[in-house]
């Protein structure tokens, strides 16, 4: 933002509703910058039969009139000259900035920096390991943007204006990735201020903000089809031999999720007592999704029965108590990656995709009602779970042939 171009402006009003006993009303200056605003008290008063209210001064031609005037005067020149200072250092000029620095507060203002520091130090004990790393590599683009576009290492919280996050998509969006990287897509660059806005919202809860300055943000996701085997890419993954241990394991907890629509860190907190026997080879899956903390119950199909049954001696399991061995996330990701080369699979094979072939190919595809498969995956909305039947065209297909063999019947 160019402070050059600032609009600022200071005017004096009265509080009529605040009058006191004596009929004398509190007077406020009003500080405007921009589009931002903000009120303070001059602590001082007046009768309102003494107040030019569109001129926003005194009116009258006695000694206490003429005093107050003097007064109003000087606190005008303080307001303009605390802003004249901002201009000089540079600063993304708000009304708060101005009103702060008048009344020598400001240089305890709590920094961006200091508010990313603390996120990490205390909600990294909160959130997964996962999620904190993408925010660690937000903070590093922030940091990035401040020094890159805006000429310094750190501002102050009550600098930030709706500008400032304007700025920072557009940089996001040019930024040059680095070797190895793919220039973000605007989904990567929507979920990085996704994360900003939240560090902010932190901010606000801790009173170091009086409002989040991007409420009014509208976030820009791009719609994208998700990805998922079909029925045919899913039967050449389950048939496949494989020979080296560590891919045959993740070939079945690949093909566990694609039949209980589990994701990663589900299947990977599963426990023996999750399972619970409800009749004669029945068994159920009650469990939780992290990510919701939504109660999930699961009847297990043959599949992921067999593949339990083929794990409960395994060393990890006996020795942790799960249900099923655990590799990193990352790891699968890279042993499915071999996977989808081996069998010949174009589609890039993450440990996900499997969570979305069970709410399309596996049930969706095959006749399970939506309201069903939204349970199954735990979701706490039935709008989420439409995002998947809006790509299953084959189902599209075979529903209106059914329609128009029964309108034929007829």
């Amino acid at each position: 933002m160019k402070t050059m171009n600032n609009t600022f402006g200071v005017i004096f009003y009265l509080r009529k509703y605040k009058a006191t006993n004596d009929g004398k009303a509190p007077i406020y200056a009003r500080i405007t910058v921009n589009s931002s605003r903000t009120d303070l008290s001059v602590k001082a008063s007046v009768s309102p039969a003494n107040w030019h209210e569109s001129k926003g001064m005194p009116k009258g031609a006695s000694k206490e009139v003429a005093k107050l005037s003097q007064f109003l005067e000087r606190y005008r020149g303080g307001i303009v000259e605390s802003y004249q200072e901002l201009l000089l250092e540079k600063k993304t000029i708000t009304a708060e900035l101005v009103k702060r620095r008048f009344v020598g507060d400001d240089r305890n203002d709590q920094t961006l920096c200091a508010l990313m520091d603390y996120h990490r130090v205390h909600e990294g004990t909160i959130l997964e390991e996962g999620t904190m790393k993408n925010y660690i590599t937000t903070e590093k683009y922030v940091k990035e943007f401040l020094k890159v576009h805006l000429k310094t290492t750190d501002m102050f919280l009550s600098e930030l204006n709706y500008q400032f996050i304007t700025l920072f998509e557009n940089y996001l969006r040019k930024r040059k990735p680095e070797k190895g990287q793919r220039p973000l897509s605007t989904n990567g660059v929507m979920k990085h201020i996704e994360r900003f806005c939240k560090l902010l919202n932190l901010a606000v809860r801790l009173e170091w903000l009086v409002r989040n300055p991007f409420q009014a943000y509208k976030l820009k996701f791009q719609k994208v089809e998700r990805q998922y085997l079909t029925g045919i890419e899913l039967k050449t993954i389950e048939g496949k031999k494989f020979s080296v241990p560590r891919l045959e394991v993740v070939q079945d907890l690949f093909i566990f999720s694609c039949y209980t629509g589990l994701s990663y860190i589900d299947v990977f907190n599963l426990k023996k007592d999750y399972l619970v026997e409800r009749g004669p080879d029945e068994y159920w899956l009650l469990t939780r999704r992290q990510k919701s903390d939504e109660p999930v119950k699961i009847p297990l199909l043959q599949k992921p029965l067999a593949i339990i049954r083929k794990y409960r001696d395994h060393p990890q399991v006996l020795a942790e108590g799960k249900l099923l061995p655990a590799l990193t996330n990352q790891k699968l990701n890279s042993y499915l990656k071999e996977i989808a080369d081996i069998c010949g699979i174009t589609k890039p094979l993450t440990f996900h995709i499997a969570r979305h072939t069970f709410a399309t190919t596996v049930t969706l595809t095959n006749g399970v009602p939506i309201e069903t498969v939204s349970k199954l995956l735990g979701h706490t909305q039935l709008r989420t779970t439409q995002v998947y039947a809006k790509v299953v065209e084959s189902k599209l297909g075979d529903d209106m042939a059914q329609l128009s063999r029964r309108l034929a019947n007829k």
